[in-house]
């Protein structure tokens, strides 16, 4: 289950549904997955309460750095969503996603080798698919609401915020969140190649990290074992369903097929040894943590 029927719902996008608790909101991870920015009718078992569980582990994680949203996760949470959601404080959100690049690959490669330049900064020549730049960068991009996020500049960030200050805040954030868990990832044999963040401000002007913070849908994780520069790299995310829809002949249009059995069962696997590979613990631990059903 992934709703809240007798709360006021405010949003619902292709994952989360927000409801509104009044002085705050309650946030819920659903099990849908999509790619091509269609959803799938086939819910992936656990995926919602894997999300919530990192989202958790890396807002615990990085509270002295960057102030968060979160409230709790069981207080004020309704018994059937214990897992997946989250109460949360209300923000101000800011309309740009904060994506920082560690690694040139996604949609960032392609930039490179089409330009040598990516999000308006200019790159060393040479750079390989999957090589470690030579220091974060951030690259933001516009909040589409609806199709894809499109990739922009710095001075175009300022523009869609409205205060250069601001923006320059988000940047910092964003660098200082990266490295922070990037090297704590790398500690447990995961490389952090990019993630993105969403940033709000509170009542007092204070810049605060929101929505899920470096989850495999969120994030780029690549097994430290076996990297190699030079070819893309397997990873912590719904690639798995991707690949098996980018080869099934459907042409990328809603509505999106079914997933099989054995694709869902592959990708739910995949996102709890994220979740134990990432955290250190078995997912069962944040389950009973949480008194998930």
């Amino acid at each position: 289950m992934s709703s809240a029927p007798d709360l006021p719902l405010i949003a619902r996008g292709k994952v989360r549904e927000l409801y509104d608790l009044g002085d705050a909101l309650l946030m819920v991870a659903s099990d849908r997955i999509s790619t091509y920015d269609a959803v799938h009718p086939t819910p992936v078992p656990d995926k919602g309460a894997v999300l919530t569980g990192i989202s958790a582990f890396w807002f615990e994680q990085t509270k002295d750095l960057v102030p968060n949203h979160v409230i709790s996760y069981t207080d004020r949470v309704p018994e059937d969503l214990r897992g997946r959601a989250v109460v949360v404080r209300k923000l101000e959100m800011l309309p740009v996603e904060c994506v920082v690049r560690g690694y040139i690959t996604g949609s960032g490669w392609k930039d490179y080798q089409a330009s040598g330049v990516v999000s308006g900064i200019e790159l060393p020549s040479g750079l390989q698919e999957s090589e470690q730049l030579p220091e974060p960068l951030f690259t933001p991009s516009s909040k589409a609401l609806e199709g894809h996020d499109e990739a922009i500049d710095f001075e175009a960030a300022v523009a869609a915020v409205g205060d250069r200050e601001v923006t320059e805040r988000l940047r910092d954030a964003s660098l200082a969140l990266y490295a922070a868990a990037a090297a704590t990832a790398r500690e447990r044999g995961v490389i952090l190649a990019d993630t993105k963040f969403e940033f709000g401000l509170d009542g007092d002007g204070r810049l605060v990290v929101g929505d899920e913070v470096l989850t495999p849908d969120s994030s780029r994780y690549w097994p430290l074992e076996g990297y190699t520069v030079g070819r893309g790299q397997p990873s912590f995310d719904k690639q798995y369903v991707r690949d098996w829809a980018t080869a099934s002949g459907w042409d990328k249009l809603p509505p999106a097929p079914p997933v099989p059995d054995d694709i869902v069962e592959g990708t739910r696997a995949r996102y709890i040894e994220a979740y134990e590979t990432i955290t250190g613990e078995p997912f069962s631990a944040w389950l009973e943590r949480t008194g998930a059903r």
